[in-house]
């Protein structure tokens, strides 16, 4: 399956000022179209999973902003019918020329380093108990569950503490399934330094986990966690890099340069080390995504 690609930084490619605690759960409130607009054009592009606007939509950080929980409910809940409306869209006009299935809506549960805002995903050691981890992840879970989306994306998690607490928290809701998608420093371990092959081993357990991997890391890394995961589990492999750049979190910005081989060139030989749903992350664009479905279509 084909994921999508960016959303938020390619918000800001589209002009949005995403200088806010909130980043693109922003939009949710000022530009939702925008929200909109964008998973049309990667349904367009190829994608077969729409990734909706809730990565940092939480209820403290919608409290912050002076919202109380029931508009934060409905900002939620707002994110998935974005993504619906969307696809259905799409789905409407397109779906007799296109050999592919109806895609599907995958609501993201950012972590919650996330909520922090400060790029304490890209590093874990929190300092939070995992009953703190688990009473903060518990209602938004509840509202996505209930919101329409096809399944959760658990996303950018940069721990294996934090994954098995969302684990946990899925045997909740027994009609709901997700994903669960690390983070990673380097080619072998979390953000958190735990090793790849060892979470993915932990979380096999689960049956409502449908699908491990990375997310948000360095695409040269791509292949070395996937040969560690696939010795380790034999659930579904799913891979969705940034651009390769980095992200400064005090400055908001982000740094470097981007990957110089293409996604969809590196791509094939992550197919090759098992991964059977990619996408992209930070600073891919509808482009990328259009560029891989036409280079894995023959090879998925």
């Amino acid at each position: 399956m084909i994921l999508d690609g960016a959303l938020a930084t390619e918000l800001e490619r589209r002009g949005a000022d995403l200088r806010d605690p909130l980043w693109s759960a922003k939009l949710l409130i000022e530009q939702p179209g925008l929200i909109r607009a964008v998973h049309r054009d990667y349904f367009e592009a190829g994608a077969d999973v729409a990734t909706t606007a809730t990565y940092q939509a939480t209820f403290a950080a919608f409290e912050r902003r002076g919202i109380d929980g029931a508009r934060a409910a409905q900002l939620m809940r707002d994110s998935v019918a974005l993504a619906r409306a969307a696809r259905d869209e799409f789905w409407s006009q397109c779906s007799e020329r296109l050999d592919r299935s109806r895609p599907l809506i995958a609501a993201s549960v950012g972590p919650y380093g996330a909520m922090l805002a400060d790029g304490s995903e890209y590093r874990g050691k929190y300092g939070v108990s995992e009953a703190e981890l688990a009473d903060f992840h518990r209602p938004r879970l509840a509202v996505l569950v209930q919101a329409g989306a096809d399944l959760l994306a658990c996303e950018t998690i940069p721990s294996l503490g934090e994954a098995l607490v969302l684990a946990r928290l899925l045997q909740e809701f027994p009609d709901t399934c997700a994903w669960i998608s690390f983070c990673c420093r380097d080619a072998e371990y979390t953000h958190e330094g735990q090793s790849i092959g060892e979470c993915v081993a932990e979380l096999n357990p689960f049956v409502q986990i449908v699908s491990v991997g990375v997310n948000c890391t360095r695409p040269e890394y791509s292949g070395a966690l996937l040969r560690h995961m696939r010795k380790r589990t034999d659930k579904p492999l799913l891979v969705y890099p940034n651009s390769g750049e980095h992200y400064d979190a005090e400055a908001k910005r982000w740094l470097g340069r981007a990957e110089v081989t293409p996604l969809a060139q590196q791509a094939r030989d992550w197919v090759a080390q098992g991964a059977r749903l990619i996408g992209g992350c930070c600073r891919t664009t509808p482009e990328d995504i259009r560029a891989l479905r036409t280079s894995l279509l023959p090879c998925v």
